[in-house]
């Protein structure tokens, strides 16, 4: 058998082996075959009785551990099976922790090392007490809003409505024996936890063509509670469109994307992130919207394991049962489950969900909406631009280049799904810049206006520009 995650062979003994031990300890356990070559061929040991004396002692003595040590034989060869049990304790070498990762043996450092011993004794980093903040970093309305939130979910009792900040923390195990507060009472409720957690961020970009090819950012900061809300409000409100219909007399505007699958992708992005890691990344892009967090899945499970049954193991298990609470999320391990029956529902693709850079994607469609409206709105305007003149043409262009990019959520019934805000060029301004008269430029102006490429608001001498745009 070739070696693998719970096998180690090596044709001699070494002191230094102890730290193999140390690894399947850590790990899921394991051999160390003695007297074995990388082939897994037996090549013997000359002195097996008096390695099972002193092997067995060293082991003790060093890592505080008791295996079982097996003498074998083949063809006449004598050769030594350790068997390592898998340790409910952290187990260190020299002062190392090691792990054993595939076929190889990892040391420990940083972040992973603080997330194993973490995950030894029982915790999750959001158990870690901050040594010094206190109630005064808590905001009360985040926590009301908390309260609120799980009474209606029915997952509070009505009584609840009446408890003292400090007492919803303390039934949400959110501060210590001692009264300091754990690392998940400022995240949720920090009046600014990015004071504390410098990643503690939602960023949202919009792209077209390329990475580099950045329309428009928003940064989102605050109690990681209310962030969704916060994100649904913005992505509504300059990134997605919600296209108008009507069932008799009553207006509906349905968001391209399911309102519940989004919020679900965006509790699972909060709750299972990496919090020593980067920020969460929502880029959206003409025809899909990406959506990444840090942090890698949990330990024996790959993105396979969530489209069948499965335990849910959350990374912060803290900031999981706050959201679980408020109702915002189920505690078995359901919430990919309803992201795809929501969009599936929605007659958009199955989205796609991968491991990649250290943490998790989701990828979903928009499907047709979007790109269709900027392919239709794109080709009206092309016809447009072709009747111009050169100098009107660079005009328009001007416009453009020297305003400030916002994308609107106007659905299909307006002109313009993206548009240019100019507040700086005047026809005095482009007059100069071109080399014409002031006058020549406002008659070209007016063309522009005419041809619904460019809307001046405010007063004459002073106002703002609106310009068209698809790129």
């Amino acid at each position: 058998m070739a070696e693998n995650q719970n096998i180690e062979y090596k044709e001699s003994w070494r002191d230094e082996y102890l730290g193999w031990i140390c690894a399947f300890a850590n790990s899921q356990g394991g051999k160390l075959y003695i007297g074995v070559n990388d082939k897994g061929e037996v090549v013997g040991v000359s002195n097996s009785h008096r390695l099972l004396e002193d092997i067995p002692n060293k082991i003790v003595t060093v890592l505080g551990l008791v295996c079982d040590i097996n003498l074998l034989t083949e063809d006449g060869k004598e050769y030594l099976e350790i068997v390592v049990e898998e340790s409910n304790v952290p187990i260190s070498f020299k002062g190392e922790y090691h792990v054993r990762s595939g076929a190889t043996k990892q040391v420990l450092k940083g972040n992973a090392l603080q997330q194993f011993l973490l995950k030894k004794n029982g915790l999750s980093w959001d158990d870690i007490v901050h040594p010094t903040a206190t109630m005064d970093c808590i905001d009360e309305a985040a926590v009301d809003y908390f309260v609120r939130m799980a009474v209606m979910a029915q997952r509070l009792p009505q009584e609840a409505k009446s408890y003292s900040p400090l007492e919803v923390l303390q039934n949400l195990n959110l501060v210590d024996d001692e009264g300091k507060l754990k690392l998940a009472a400022i995240l949720l409720f920090g009046k600014n936890p990015n004071r504390y957690f410098v990643t503690n961020e939602f960023k949202i970009g919009r792209f077209v063509n390329s990475e580099s090819d950045l329309v428009i950012q928003d940064v989102i900061e605050g109690n990681i509670l209310q962030m969704a809300d916060k994100v649904m409000s913005v992505l509504k409100s300059k990134y997605l469109v919600a296209p108008i219909s009507y069932e008799g007399l009553h207006r509906k505007e349905t968001l391209e994307i399911p309102e519940s699958a989004l919020r679900e992708a965006i509790y699972n992005a909060i709750v299972h992130k990496d919090y020593a890691g980067a920020s969460i990344q929502m880029k959206v892009w003409n025809d899909k919207v990406e959506l990444w967090n840090d942090g890698s899945l949990p330990e024996g499970y790959t993105v396979d394991t969530l489209f069948r049954k499965h335990t849910s193991k959350p990374r912060n298990k803290n900031i999981a049962n706050a959201f679980y609470k408020a109702g915002f999320i189920e505690s078995w391990g359901r919430g990919i489950d309803k992201i795809r029956t929501e969009i599936q529902s929605a007659g958009l693709p199955e989205p796609v969900f991968e491991e990649t850079c250290g943490g998790m994607m989701v990828t979903i469609n928009r499907g047709k909406t979007f790109s269709d409206i900027i392919s239709d709105k794109q080709l009206v305007l092309n016809n447009v631009l072709n009747k111009l003149s050169e100098r009107q043409k660079i005009i328009y262009d001007r416009l453009k280049e020297t305003g400030i990019p916002c994308v609107l959520n106007d659905g299909t019934n307006k002109s313009h799904v993206v548009k240019y805000i100019n507040e700086i060029e005047t026809a005095k301004s482009i007059a100069l810049f071109i080399g014409v008269s002031e006058r020549t430029v406002r008659r070209d102006l007016v063309v522009l206006q005419k041809e619904k490429l460019v809307i001046h608001t405010g007063t004459l001498n002073k106002g703002q520009w609106e310009i068209s745009s698809f790129e």
